[in-house]
């Protein structure tokens, strides 16, 4: 006589379900918006959102909310803050890029401006990108912009930690900022 096997039933839906993960893309790109002044960005995941505060010099910081998530090897995430003014704008982000780079101080560097359609002429967008180090973390690539609207300057780090496994994963996510 022959029993049938407990997990005979279950087959179907195992087979299923490891189809299914094979298929399952690494980077599944979603519109997600950015705060409420209007940023949408293209991210490779669900994102987590969180708050940390960024050192202004003399004491100071700033609260910074923050939008994320790690897919194919990277974390891509877009960091937000307003502020009241162009003048606290320009001095914000001139604190924001020197905390950057001094954790950064002993990898190579290279900062170009950039180019983000209807962001704000001041404070300039601008790019860095940080080659690996021996011994260090893989690559980082990081976007800076703000735009101006109702009465407040909003300023922007986007930014990708790590190797994505994609080569278009690093285009996809800085092209797919939208500003309104």
């Amino acid at each position: 006589m022959c029993l049938p096997h407990p997990c005979r039933p279950f087959a179907p839906a195992v087979l299923v379900a490891c189809l299914l993960a094979a298929c399952s893309p690494v980077f599944n790109w979603r519109e997600v918006p950015i705060a409420d002044d209007g940023l949408v960005a293209l991210l490779p995941c669900k994102p987590d959102r969180a708050t940390r505060s960024l050192p202004l010099g003399a004491g100071a910081t700033i609260a910074v909310d923050m939008t994320g998530c790690d897919a194919g090897g990277a974390t891509f995430a877009v960091a937000h803050v307003s502020a009241h003014n162009g003048e606290e704008a320009e001095r914000w982000m001139r604190a924001w890029r020197a905390a950057t780079r001094s954790q950064l101080a002993d990898r190579p560097i290279a900062e170009v401006p950039a180019t983000v359609p209807r962001a704000a002429a001041s404070p300039a967008p601008l790019r860095l990108d940080v080659q690996a180090a021996e011994g260090r973390p893989a690559q980082a690539h990081m976007l800076w912009f703000a735009q101006e609207g109702a009465g407040k300057m909003a300023l922007y780090q986007a930014t990708v930690l790590g190797r994505p496994e994609s080569a278009e994963a690093l285009t996809t996510f800085f092209e797919g900022l939208r500003l309104p």
